[in-house]
């Protein structure tokens, strides 16, 4: 299948950067390559672009699509927690795409779909172990529950949790279309009349389970904000409501570190402001919206490191 993927907000990014020509940016989760071309695009024989995806297959259209640019580019296989580590430099921005790409969603075998059937997989790299059979047939109920509650925010997680356990008591579950049909089976009627497919939060949570995803944002945020240059920018793409949490905090623990009492009249805990917040969730356009349904959850955050002399 060919890697197709439409990038989100990609004027907005390439803004938000504010591109140098000579300048070393990185594209955390490069997917296609769309993003990264743009970025590329405006960067000169003496810039660097660094692309990084923890999905080979990505990395593979990545390369393809990448190499006519006038660049350095490198490639990197790996989590974008690991970016900072892995490419051994300073950044002078950084860009982190958190949602699923098309490809991985329209991609049946790689079993992230709801919509097809096929192995549950769900892994972004096919070199690691746990998968989402191993999720769904191995975790304890409890543990089922609290991820289908936490990172699916579904409501009914104890009911889908226990219609699970059942079912795999009887035999494994294997497929996704098998999975759906255990959920559909445990939610009440006025659920499934909803809008949005009455698996969706359940794969969310599955699939943020089985790549660690929660944490590998806050592990990357981290380590990136440190690894910027004076005036280098992170930004940051969130498609729900979990990891924008996540950056928005983030983002602000950055920018207003103290944790003195607020009744202290001077600060004395002497952590310092690691740069400021330039764009705060902006939603892609309409337009970009109708053109692109999957974009319509989307939220941009920036932040500009900025380093004390």
């Amino acid at each position: 299948m060919e890697y197709a993927h439409r990038s989100i907000m990609v004027s907005e990014i390439l803004e938000a950067l504010d591109v140098k020509p000579d300048g070393v940016y990185a594209d955390g989760t490069a997917g296609g390559g769309g993003h990264s071309f743009a970025i590329g695009s405006l960067l000169g024989p003496s810039g660097t672009l660094i692309c990084n995806d923890r999905d080979s297959d990505a990395l593979a259209a990545c390369r393809e699509r990448l190499k006519d640019l006038n660049c350095n580019l490198r490639l990197i296989q790996g989590t974008f927690s690991d970016l900072a580590e892995n490419a051994g430099v300073t950044f002078d921005g950084v860009l982190l795409d958190l949602g699923v790409s098309s490809y991985q969603l329209d991609c049946a075998e790689r079993g992230f779909s709801y919509m097809q059937d096929a192995p549950l997989d769900m892994r972004m790299n096919q070199g690691d172990k746990l998968t989402a059979k191993n999720v769904v047939n191995e975790w304890p109920e409890a543990e089922l529950t609290r991820i289908f509650f936490e990172y699916g925010e579904e409501r009914y997680s104890r009911r889908v949790a226990s219609a699970i356990v059942r079912e795999r008591q009887r035999r494994p579950i294997e497929t996704t279309l098998e999975l759906v049909q255990i959920i559909r089976s445990a939610l009440p009627p006025q659920a499934l009349k909803e809008k949005q497919h009455p698996a969706k939060r359940v794969f969310q949570a599955i699939r943020i389970a089985v790549n660690d995803e929660l944490e590998q944002v806050r592990i990357a945020l981290d380590h990136l904000v440190e690894a910027m240059n004076d005036g280098g920018r992170i930004a940051v793409l969130t498609f729900h409501s979990l990891e924008d949490r996540i950056v928005k905090s983030a983002f602000a623990r950055y920018e207003h570190p103290c944790t003195c009492p607020p009744d202290f009249p001077i600060c004395v805990c002497g952590k310092k402001s690691l740069g400021k917040v330039l764009v705060k969730g902006i939603a892609p356009t309409a337009e970009e919206i109708a053109e692109n349904p999957r974009a319509r959850s989307t939220r941009l955050r920036v932040f500009e490191r900025r380093i004390e002399s």
